[in-house]
């Protein structure tokens, strides 16, 4: 399928973002993700790549949108004087942008003739083939780590965490790209000490400096109302910003400057 056909179900393109890659970002979001995090803040982008129906604000809508290549780079060219004036550029995200791996591929390689700087965010769930089909067309990738004990992993989140190393050593071997760890700082989930340190000894490893911590928060909490889901997490409380601090110390502690996402 030709590059004027290919379509990849898009549900959002957000502008104007500062936490998803350097510089300022137009973020695309894929749908479609096979995990069932239970603190996840983009629950339409869940399960297959199909469309969703929710109801918002009294109203039946579609959630996801089939568009092609050029179309997406339309809509993301609005923003270029943003992306040239501050070393910003696109991130895909989602949902897990390796669930539509062509269309990813295909847009990025567009992206990148046309000089943009690209960035992709991902769980690294997938073959290392649905990953690796999109690094020559990386600047950046920012990556996941969630639960590190490989049972837990799989019962409550559904990853495999040998695959998620392999992906993440797959994307050390190319420096050229910039690959930055990111860890939610989940209650009850990752946010424990013995985790926190799982995820400091792997990356230890791989001579990293920096790490992002996203603490948790409860802003996709109504689209599981919007879905008739039920929210597994709406009486878990959000972090101290003592807690989160320890936490950060932890990381400082073993070497690896740990900034906080999501605060302001």
């Amino acid at each position: 399928m030709s590059c004027d056909t290919l379509k990849g179900l898009i549900f959002n393109i957000q502008r104007y973002s500062i936490h998803d890659g350097s510089g300022i970002r137009t973020l695309v979001f894929f749908k479609g993700c096979p995990l069932a995090c239970p603190w996840c803040s983009n629950p339409e982008s869940r399960q297959g790549v199909m469309p969703t129906t929710w109801i918002k604000n009294g109203k039946r809508e579609v959630v996801g949108e089939w568009l092609t290549v050029a179309e997406v780079i339309k809509e993301v060219l609005k923003d270029e004087i943003f992306f040239r004036t501050s070393g910003g550029g696109v991130t895909l995200s989602g949902g897990e942008v390796l669930m539509q791996a062509p269309f990813a591929q295909a847009l990025l390689q567009a992206l990148s003739e046309l000089g943009i700087e690209t960035a992709i965010e991902t769980t690294g769930c997938f073959d290392k083939e649905r990953l690796g089909s999109l690094l020559p067309y990386l600047n950046q990738v920012l990556f996941d780590f969630k639960i590190m004990a490989a049972e837990p992993a799989k019962r409550v989140i559904g990853i495999d965490v040998e695959t998620v190393k392999a992906n993440f050593e797959l994307i050390c071997q190319h420096p050229e790209i910039s690959l930055t760890p990111r860890i939610p700082l989940i209650p009850g989930f990752t946010a424990n000490p013995e985790n926190l340190l799982s995820i400091i000894n792997y990356l230890k490893h791989f001579q990293m400096k920096e790490v992002h911590l996203l603490p948790f928060h409860q802003y996709g909490s109504s689209k599981y109302d919007n879905l008739g889901w039920t929210y597994e997490m709406k009486d878990v409380p959000t972090l101290l910003e003592s807690e989160i601090a320890e936490m950060q110390a932890l990381f400082e502690m073993n070497g690896l400057t740990a900034l906080v996402d999501g605060l302001e």
